[in-house]
């Protein structure tokens, strides 16, 4: 049977700019649609805001190292595992907090303020983690990576494009509010589409290895959206804000996770592997479970 750490995908180095450009083009999408009352929701609503950051950038990655004490995944497969982790919340968590009935509004501020949090956190998180956990500490060691590389990245495509899609919205209201559904149609839909053609190149390498790293995803993502639930029920918040933050730390920005992973890892095989099959899984996941909290909400009322 084939090492996974041996596994190497087939990915052209213009395919990690068109990704960063995606990516980019997706915040700005997402920060058209941002005000500045949506980040002062944040202290309105402190105690939500507070259980949701604690929940996703400590709770979360914290959860996934205990997780590799237990399964003792190859290092390659840690690696990916723990960078998701580190990631900030997914760009369709507003979408699928509206579907489950949950504070889409709280949502959108804890989205927002992940991404911008993440140019310290997730490179924070990441390394602190992985040098916790031997076999990840070799690996850092042996490929000298440095954390200010993985922030100036992080930078470059997340913070960046957020605050030209702030002043955007500031200083050319009408154009944010004619651009901001279309592009986040348009770059939702290039990234499926982007998505498809990586896994067509690289189709036989992904069937042959899926169910050996399926049961890692399945895992992380569940304890994932089970952590930030009944994290918000314990700090005693309402419904709502429970399935918002149980969301936002089940959804993470995968595609943060592939262009880090291009840019520093060479295209490490099962640490892409864990990133591409989460980014399909969390979604798969997140639809379910928000369609199960909307028909108990629809039931209830009933």
């Amino acid at each position: 049977m084939q090492d996974l750490d041996a596994v190497r995908i087939n990915f052209h180095e213009n395919g990690l700019i068109f990704l960063n450009i995606l990516l980019g083009l997706t915040m700005f999408g997402i920060a058209l649609e941002l005000k500045l009352e949506d980040f002062k929701l944040l202290f309105k609503k402190p105690k939500a805001s507070i259980t949701g950051i604690v929940s996703q950038f400590l709770l979360f990655p914290l959860a996934t190292y205990l997780l590799l004490w237990i399964l003792s995944p190859p290092p390659g497969v840690a690696l990916g595992m723990l960078l998701v982790a580190a990631c900030p919340g997914g760009n369709i968590s507003n979408f699928i907090t509206s579907l489950a009935k949950g504070n889409t509004a709280l949502s959108i501020s804890l989205t927002a303020f992940s991404s911008s949090l993440a140019i310290v956190a997730t490179p924070f998180n990441f390394f602190f983690w992985g040098n916790l956990y031997p076999p990840i500490r070799n690996v850092l060691k042996e490929i000298a990576l440095d954390p200010f590389d993985v922030f100036k990245t992080i930078l470059t495509i997340l913070l960046i494009p957020i605050a030209l899609g702030l002043l955007t919205n500031r200083f050319l209201p009408k154009f944010a509010v004619k651009a901001e559904r279309p592009l986040k149609l348009l770059s939702g839909l290039i990234f499926v589409a982007f998505l498809v053609v990586a896994l067509a190149a690289n189709i036989e390498i992904f069937l042959r290895v899926i169910h050996r790293v399926f049961l890692y995803v399945f895992l992380m993502n569940s304890i994932g959206f089970f952590l930030g639930y009944f994290f918000a029920k314990i700090m005693r918040l309402d419904e709502r804000d429970a399935r918002c933050i149980s969301i936002e730390t089940g959804i993470q920005n995968s595609g943060l996770g592939l262009v880090l992973i291009f840019a520093f890892f060479e295209g490490q095989g099962s640490m892409a592997i864990i990133a591409a099959t989460w980014g399909i899984w969390h979604a798969i996941a997140g639809v379910s479970l928000a369609w199960f909290w909307s028909k108990r909400t629809k039931n209830r009322n009933a």
